[in-house]
């Protein structure tokens, strides 16, 4: 079953039902360990944007074809916990491409209790790439 938490819902209240993406990439699959961790045993929201940040590169890396940097996190928002065992799935959607920047949805999605298995988006966020030459400088974004 897949989840969402509407956003005006309490933090105890259901998760509403939601599906995965059909026209995302699918970028990158984790596991976040038990360092990866705070004292409640939820997983750091640095360590969940860090790893935001690698998959929302996946696709302008390609686009740009060769490389970029992150310029911008436009939109950030944590939906629900990430706890020790979940595994996430990171989709990644195209939502411009200019000049020399792509710009780019992220969705998060985890992978509870394998037993009964339960799908939760649980992080969305929205990132901006500049495609950069050697010395660092912005280049413009090859068109095929």
């Amino acid at each position: 079953m897949l989840y969402e938490m509407s956003s005006n819902a309490a933090p105890h209240a259901v998760p509403e039902r939601v599906s995965l993406p059909t026209d995302g990439h699918l970028a990158m699959r984790v596991a976040p360990m038990p360092s990866d961790a705070n004292g409640n045993g939820d997983i750091f929201g640095g360590w969940i944007m860090a790893q935001v940040d690698l998959a929302g590169s996946v696709l302008p890396g390609r686009i740009a074809k060769g490389r970029i940097a992150t310029v911008a996190v436009n939109q950030f928002v944590f939906k629900q916990p990430v706890s020790i065992g979940d595994l996430l799935s990171f989709y990644v959607h195209v939502e411009r491409i200019g000049r020399t920047s792509i710009t780019v949805r992220v969705e998060v999605f985890a992978e509870r209790n394998p037993a009964e298995l339960q799908v939760v988006k649980v992080t969305e966020a929205n990132l901006t790439y500049v495609a950069i030459d050697m010395q660092g400088k912005p280049r413009e974004i090859p068109r095929d």
